[in-house]
């Protein structure tokens, strides 16, 4: 069964998410993102200027069957059209809704920010998770 963590009060969920794609990419993790186009394609340039001194390896595009052969080992995707075929374990997801085939995923983050819009979707994806019976982790990340 695929576990959940939803880390809620995010106060910047685009260097949240980059320094959460940090630690696992330190930590020998390969990660799936998902989420609307603007989303990962913002995610993508602040993947390049966050930190300086430091490069995450990542490749950006709208499904990983359009992921050329020599760069399936890179370990974090950024893509709208999902899979975990490649090997990555972890998915976080940036969009509103459940994504599809979840359950291919060892692992699912739910990066939640401070704003109703953000919470309410949250909500929603909270109860459908559980219905499911995935087991859910909550993290309160800002106070």
């Amino acid at each position: 069964m695929t576990a959940v963590a939803f880390h809620f009060n995010v106060p910047d969920r685009r260097a949240y998410t980059c320094r959460l794609l940090r630690k696992a990419y330190r930590a020998g993790a390969r990660v799936v993102v998902t989420g609307e186009s603007a989303q990962l394609a913002e995610l993508d340039r602040l993947l390049w200027t966050f930190e300086a001194l430091e490069f995450i390896p990542h490749w950006r595009g709208p499904s990983v069957n359009e992921l050329p052969a020599r760069l399936q080992s890179t370990p974090v995707l950024l893509t709208t059209g999902h899979s975990a075929r490649f090997g990555h374990e972890v998915l976080v997801n940036l969009g509103r809704d459940v994504p599809q085939a979840y359950g291919q995923y060892a692992r699912v983050i739910e990066v939640v920010g401070r704003d109703d819009f953000d919470r309410d979707g949250a909500r929603g994806r909270w109860r459908q998770y559980s219905a499911e019976g995935c087991p859910i982790e909550r993290h309160e990340v800002g106070g």
